[in-house]
């Protein structure tokens, strides 16, 4: 008779201990469904926060902690990148008042663009459009607007629209009147380069826009020159 057979008489004989434990009988379905659960059973860094990971440090072995640290490192970086990105990213309006909380005393290590318009200069409405754009572009730089007058008494139209780039409350960058701006042509661009080279904001632009047109000016004269000769 089967002692691993399933009869009422072969349970108690197993309960006195006359029969041993019945065997237990494994199906590959079984096997497979085994293997899958230890599988699950592998800490998935990668899915837990920084409070799961500080939590769990206690069942974490050597090997685990390389891992763990190693995951730590990228879940800060991934939250000071995403704290920055979500802190800006559109242009905002502030006063004269405003200027040195807003501007100079501005979180360490922000790059921060303040543009100084008169809404009566066409040119200043260009460089605040532009700046929409880009403040939308280059959330993790601080893009602000003020007007002028409110920060500078008397400041004379001459010297509008202009640009300063703050960071740690240093001037890193300033651009004062229509041509230092780019001129009346001026693209966002070609201000996004302008930005960039005086480190307001990371650029993929791989060359300055404005040196197309420079050059393409230049070649015509110099047809123009061969032309007359």
């Amino acid at each position: 008779k089967d002692p691993n057979e399933d009869t009422e008489w072969n349970d108690i004989l197993r309960d006195f201990g006359i029969l041993p434990p019945k065997e237990e009988v494994k199906d590959e379905i079984e096997e497979m469904v085994l293997r899958l659960q230890k599988e699950a059973e592998v800490k998935p860094y990668e899915k837990m926060t920084m409070k799961q990971l500080k939590e769990a440090e206690d069942v974490f072995d050597e090997e685990d902690m390389k891992a763990v640290e190693m995951y730590r490192k990228q879940r800060l970086e991934e939250l000071k990148s995403l704290q920055k990105r979500q802190r800006y990213g559109e242009l905002r309006e502030i006063s004269g008042e405003q200027y040195v909380k807003e501007v100079t005393n501005a979180q360490k290590d922000v790059s921060v663009v303040i543009h100084l318009y008169r809404s009566s200069i066409p040119m200043c409405l260009l460089i605040n459009r532009h700046l929409s754009l880009l403040a939308t572009k280059f959330p993790e730089t601080k893009f602000v607007k003020a007007i002028a007058d409110s920060c500078i008494e008397n400041y004379h139209d001459n010297c509008l629209p202009t640009l300063f780039v703050y960071e740690n409350g240093e001037i890193k960058g300033k651009f004062i009147g229509i041509t230092e701006c780019g001129g009346v042509q001026l693209t966002v661009e070609e201000l996004e380069w302008k930005l960039a080279d005086v480190g307001a904001l990371k650029t993929d632009l791989e060359e300055n826009p404005k040196k197309n047109v420079v050059d393409l000016m230049t070649s015509s004269l110099r047809n123009v020159s061969i032309n007359e000769k």
